[in-house]
């Protein structure tokens, strides 16, 4: 087997961001899973939406919030290879339901906003520009799809040496089963990269209380 490091990361290293990936009005709306353009597994809605604790956790500690909107030209013209699997087309700019799922999450007038044509929140935005403007070290992820957006986003995190973690309970997949095997392959790249929330809430007013 090979060696691995033995040492033991903080679950927050250095300064932290909060990624909030594609919690969007569709999340909500009261459709069946048939319906949509992209399979929900059970338990969806709820997971998303318990996102907004973190958030306000955040906002208290002086964590930066980040939300990340996936969108498309209503021409189709920028949705590229993505209807080419199981996914219809979705998420288009004239779709009121493409909207942030603003009142849900409390998001607010000058909240950090990226919005991108790709599932990574990092292909093609300025996610990483707005990071090292932050000085941010630690991503803490949340949102949907685990097994594409937030899986996609972890790792070109990971490949840009950030800490990465998500938070379990506050992240959902096209399928328990798709869901289940990226959190595994997430944990695989960093150990400790698959938290409770409560464990980040923890962490985040560790944090508060060791800069007070």
């Amino acid at each position: 087997m090979a060696e691995t490091s033995s040492k033991k990361r903080d679950l927050i290293e250095g300064r932290a961001a909060l990624i909030v990936i594609d919690i969007q009005k569709s999340t909500f709306a009261p459709m069946a899973n048939d319906e949509r353009a992209i399979a929900h597994m059970p338990d969806y809605a709820d997971r998303m939406a318990r996102t907004k604790v973190a958030i306000d956790k955040a906002r208290e500690v002086g964590i930066p919030v980040i939300f990340i909107q996936e969108i498309h030209r209503s021409d189709l013209v920028d949705m590229g290879r993505e209807t080419d699997g199981d996914e219809d087309v979705h998420c288009l700019d004239n779709n009121p339901l493409t909207d942030l799922a603003v009142d849900e999450l409390g998001i607010l007038p000058d909240d950090y906003r990226i919005q991108k044509r790709r599932y990574s929140a990092f292909y093609g935005t300025d996610l990483e520009i707005l990071l090292r403007g932050l000085k941010a070290e630690t991503l803490l992820l949340t949102g949907g799809l685990t097994d594409v957006c937030v899986h996609y986003t972890f790792v070109d995190g990971h490949q840009g040496d950030y800490f990465c973690r998500v938070i379990e309970d506050c992240v959902a997949g096209s399928s328990l089963e798709a869901h289940q095997a990226s959190l595994k392959a997430m944990e695989y790249l960093q150990h400790g990269a698959i938290q409770p929330i409560d464990a980040v809430l923890a962490a985040m007013e560790a944090q508060a209380q060791s800069h007070a």
